[in-house]
């Protein structure tokens, strides 16, 4: 196994921990569809947690194009 699918592989496990951490209300249930809310600006963790889903998944997108490659 070459190193680009170690990465894959890291960055599918990371990037689908972030999804579901990310939150659309009060609580961590409201991420999983009990919260009726919705939040227009991430401020803190939630701007974190938002910029770091799109920086691992440029990740993932890029390694797997390697290991088309």
């Amino acid at each position: 196994m070459s190193a680009a699918n170690y990465v894959t592989i890291a960055s599918a496990i990371v990037l689908t921990i972030l999804i579901l951490v990310q939150t659309r209300g009060a609580s961590l249930g409201a991420g999983l569809g009990t919260g009726g809310e919705v939040n227009i600006v991430r401020r803190g963790s939630d701007k974190t947690i938002f910029q770091l889903t799109i920086i691992v998944g440029i990740v993932f997108c890029l390694s797997l194009l390697a290991n088309i490659i």
